[in-house]
């Protein structure tokens, strides 16, 4: 059991042994004031009576309506033994009330119109004054007692459920916004994993077919050696300061001042490529602002990837570009003459990660290989999003 349970079970009693000792308390005032109206000696019977009224409300939680028929069994033997008046409606008022607060608000009211009943008839029965008189102060009284425990009683579980209900609301609410939080902090990691796998990877696989050219050209012909060297440089600075943009990206309350990579820098990641050996051939017919910004980063990054593999898996000596508008699409083909793609480009994060860049903005990507005669990306999407 937690603290707050305790604390809740501690509250509860203490209520309840108010109530009772309220009750038992009143109760015992009524009979004493009524002996000393009549004149009559003390009677501890009647007095064990009310204190027995107010003892079985510790009961209420647990049996309401145990509770409830007892006190008004109660009432009936109380009156055969023909003790001092304490009125119909009183003893029987807090287990009325406890009932309805039980959520027993229909078993309260049939009960409490039951009491109000009988004590009319042997009133009726019983006493000789006119049926006004008998209709009267009394029993308004009476009735007025049972109606205000009952709604008091209903009023008070109706709260109980509101702030039961409320308090769900807010923890279903704080947990709603705590998974918001997570999958947002979810999908910026995808995004800068997207990031580093489509730039990083790209700068790594030039500056690997760099290396391997310089190294062989060490000793045979130290001019391409040089060149080769030269191109590593600026492809580690390069790779460096986009590691060191992304890094921006983790830190919590520094601007993105980064640059973001367009169709408008597509030439030097050919250019790139023609440094690496590759014959290129583009031609690029529509510009980055009939684009989307989101776009024009996604068709940036799709053709990286595609030169990307083609450097990296496909052994190619031809790579083609070709990006146009066509009623409102981007369609974009990139095609090699390689191996085709190998089991490695094939289970690698790359075409999955573009594939999802283009779905994620109303697109498709279709790879077509066959082994041995190249390697072709296909991608359609929207030149604008619309919301």
């Amino acid at each position: 059991m937690t603290s707050q349970q305790e604390e809740e079970r501690l509250a509860s009693w203490a209520i309840d042994t108010l109530i009772a000792g309220g009750v038992a308390v009143v109760l015992g005032i009524v009979i004493a004031l009524s002996q000393a109206d009549a004149g009559e000696a003390p009677s501890l019977l009647a007095y064990a009576f009310s204190t027995g009224f107010g003892a079985i409300l510790l009961l209420r939680r647990r049996f309401p309506l145990t509770v409830l028929t007892v006190s008004i069994l109660g009432v009936f033997v109380y009156y055969i033994l023909e003790f001092p008046a304490i009125g119909v409606a009183l003893p029987v008022t807090a287990a009325l009330f406890s009932a309805a607060e039980a959520g027993r608000t229909r078993w309260s009211i049939a009960a409490g119109g039951f009491v109000f009943a009988v004590s009319l008839f042997f009133r009726i029965r019983d006493d000789p004054q006119p049926l006004g008189y008998l209709l009267g102060l009394d029993s308004v009284v009476n009735l007025g007692l049972i109606a205000a425990a009952i709604a008091l009683g209903f009023g008070v579980r109706s709260r109980r459920i509101s702030v039961r209900q409320q308090r769900q609301i807010t923890r279903l609410t704080r947990e709603q916004a705590e998974r918001a939080a997570e999958l947002r902090v979810q999908s910026e990691r995808e995004q800068i994993s997207r990031e580093l796998h489509d730039s990083v990877g790209h700068s790594l696989s030039v500056i690997s077919l760099h290396a391997g050219a310089g190294g062989e050209s060490v000793g045979r012909d130290d001019g391409a050696a040089a060149d080769a060297f030269e191109h590593i440089r600026q492809q580690s600075n390069s790779s460096l300061a986009e590691l060191r943009s992304l890094v921006r990206l983790l830190r919590a309350g520094e601007d993105d001042s980064r640059h973001v990579h367009s169709l408008e820098d597509i030439e030097a990641v050919l250019e790139e490529a023609r440094a690496a050996g590759l014959e290129v051939q583009s031609r690029i017919a529509i510009e980055a602002a009939e684009l989307s910004p989101t776009v024009d980063v996604a068709a940036y990054r799709v053709v990286q990837e595609s030169i990307t593999n083609t450097l990296r898996h496909a052994r190619a000596k031809r790579v083609a570009v070709e990006i146009d508008n066509a009623d409102g699409l981007v369609r974009m083909l990139i095609m090699d003459d390689g191996v085709g793609a190998g089991p490695e480009q094939q289970s690698g994060f790359g075409i999955t990660g573009m594939a999802e860049r283009v779905r994620l903005l109303g697109g498709t990507l279709e790879t077509v290989t066959a082994q041995g005669e190249g390697f072709t990306v296909k991608v359609t999407m929207p030149t604008r999003l619309t919301s």
